[in-house]
């Protein structure tokens, strides 16, 4: 092993810790990686943001722009509002609901396929009584598995196209993966809907009307004791006595923030301030026997013309989507009432305790938040901050509206699947088309565009490069089939897909699928066999995280919604990862033989 083979494997090492520590960004850690490779030499310094031209980072941005764009036309609000209401029959709406988001995730980005589909999904819960936990999960992993079905689907398809081209001289066709993907899908989806979310366990929200809130099993919410309070002067012990089942109190704060640590033996005062958390009829209980929503100040007109009345305020609940403008701060360091207009009247987090004050709480990714403002305002307001209403979307449907965009992206899927154009020139053909056609416009584009995703893309792509250019990947490759001895290379290709399905469910997809490509691709050459089928595990392996909530950026935005905690992945993912695999290494070599 010489020089440059050891420093890029010592570099990769440390961006696979990194990873799994989880303190930096994805695009910080990138970043980092590709320096350090540039400082030691491995990956020449004229060629460092190659990765930025690259027709898999063009193609993504692309996508994200494109999902967008799709998801205002109405279509398929309105095909997922109809599945909503589908049948009476839980499991039949579950499934139709998951067979819906598994197609568009081949299509478009799967984070975007959820957020549409997961307002419907919480409102079928909603009308049928049952708990959103139940579909939630499901519909994320099925999102994930359409993915996998075409070469736009998920990133990973695209960089193992990409690395395909640089071994084998031709990429991926936008259908080649659906050999695999579509049976795979077909198959994780039956699983989920059926069985899968018997594992579970039931929590979550259920209940509520169309016009109010979502219950939630553990909101976070301020009490405030009011002047001329009836609880002045009392113990708080003897108000909660009075409450069926009261909130859990986690902290009384009093003037200059001081904290009372004895809240048996503390007497209300006026002013104090109690962190509670619980159920929506528990805290309203507390509010009928004289305690006050806080924050409950008045709000400015948008418009400057003065306070918002009560009656032009609404309610809305919405998630903290991952990498989303808001995550990381406070309500009080953003302004957020100032600043957006909306007042933070909870927060919802699960599998953790919430101690500080509702302006001093950092959001974090898979936070739920209640949050009022002006009725007419408020769903731009929330989108200006990053997150994801909880609620169904109204959208009416104008067909020549949005006929334009599905007519422009299925020209660009047919001239990508006949190889009239690579599929970046087609799809950024039929994004500037849609803005032309002031379907959306060039700043909604870019406001879809995950550029953190974008920049850890552009990033990695010239470290992977560099493990395949040093001959690391080929070292490592020739390592794994020595230590395999005589055994057949389908026995390799499961170990090579159960080794990117672990990476996966720790770090990022695309870096796992950057990582291991060009590992694949030496272990086919050490057996002396075509490198598609191993390649095709990667795929496979990357876009397969159901483990954990930080696999995949659709476990973590259902986490909060459905009430899920870190632990209970695992009870579906485990099992739905044994299946995969199972299938995946048999049917792997027939479609794509050795």
């Amino acid at each position: 092993m010489n020089f440059d083979q050891s420093a890029i494997l010592t570099v990769l090492v440390a961006v696979v810790a990194l990873f799994v520590w989880g303190r930096l960004r994805v695009d910080v850690i990138a970043l980092l990686a590709l320096t350090v490779s540039v400082a030691i030499g491995v990956v020449p310094a004229g060629e460092a943001f190659a990765g930025f031209g690259h027709p898999a980072v063009i193609t993504v941005a692309a996508v994200l722009g494109l999902s967008a764009a799709l998801g205002r036309t109405g279509v398929i609000d309105l095909i997922a509002s109809r599945i909503g209401r589908l049948s009476g029959n839980r499991m039949i709406q579950t499934s139709a609901l998951c067979g819906l988001g598994g197609a568009l995730s081949g299509f478009m980005n799967n984070v975007g396929a959820l957020a549409l589909l997961m307002p419907v999904a919480l409102s079928m819960a909603r009308r049928g009584g049952f708990r959103s936990g139940i579909v939630l999960m499901p519909l994320a992993f099925a999102t994930i598995l359409g993915g996998m079905t075409t070469l736009i689907g998920t990133p990973p398809n695209l960089l193992v196209s990409s690395f395909r081209r640089e071994v084998a001289g031709s990429s991926f066709g936008l259908f080649d993966f659906a050999w695999v993907g579509v049976p795979l899908a077909l198959a994780g989806i039956a699983f989920v809907t059926l069985v899968g979310w018997r594992l579970l366990p039931v929590r979550g929200r259920s209940g509520g009307t169309d016009d109010q809130p979502f219950d939630i099993e553990a909101y976070l919410t301020e009490l405030r004791v009011p002047e001329g309070s009836p609880v002045i002067g009392r113990r708080l012990s003897e108000v909660l006595k009075e409450v069926e089942q009261p909130p859990v109190i986690d902290a009384l704060i009093r003037r200059w923030n001081q904290v009372v640590r004895r809240l048996h033996h503390a007497v209300l005062q006026q002013g104090d301030v109690l962190i509670a958390e619980g159920e929506t009829e528990t805290i309203q209980a507390l509010v009928a026997r004289g305690f006050e929503l806080v924050p409950a100040k008045e709000l400015e007109r948008s418009d400057g013309g003065g306070l918002v009345g009560r009656e032009a305020l609404a309610l809305m609940e919405v998630v903290v989507p991952p990498r989303a403008w808001i995550e990381g701060r406070t309500a009080k360091t953003i302004d957020l009432r100032a600043r957006f207009g909306l007042n933070l009247l909870a927060i919802a987090r699960s599998g953790s305790t919430l101690e500080r004050r509702l302006r001093d709480q950092r959001f974090a990714a898979g936070d739920v938040l209640l949050l009022q403002g002006e009725r007419e305002g408020l769903l731009e307001a929330v989108r200006a901050i990053g997150c994801l209403p909880l609620a169904e979307r109204r959208i009416g449907l104008q067909p020549g509206r949005a006929l334009v965009p599905m007519v422009l992206f299925a020209a660009a899927v047919g001239a990508t699947a006949f190889g009239v154009f690579p599929a970046a020139v087609s799809l950024v053909a039929a994004l500037l088309g849609m803005v032309l056609a002031r379907v959306v416009s060039a700043r909604e584009v870019y406001e879809a565009i995950d550029w953190q995703v974008i920049v850890l893309l552009a990033a990695m792509i010239p470290v992977g490069g560099a493990l395949d250019s040093t001959g690391a990947a080929r070292l490592l490759a020739e390592g794994l089939a020595s230590l395999a001895g005589q055994l057949p290379p389908r026995v390799l290709l499961g170990l090579v897909l159960v080794l990117t399905m672990t990476l996966s469910d720790v770090m990022n997809n695309a870096a796992t699928a950057v990582v291991m490509a060009p590992i694949g691709v030496g272990i086919a050459a050490a057996l002396g066999v075509d490198p598609d089928p191993m390649l095709m595990a990667v795929a496979v392996g990357a876009s397969a995280a159901f483990l954990t909530p930080i696999g995949h950026q659709n476990n973590l935005l259902v986490m909060g919604p459905g009430g899920y905690r870190f632990g209970d992945y695992w009870r579906m993912g485990l099992p739905l990862e044994v299946l995969l695999t199972g299938l995946a290494v048999w049917l792997i070599p027939v479609m794509w033989p050795f």
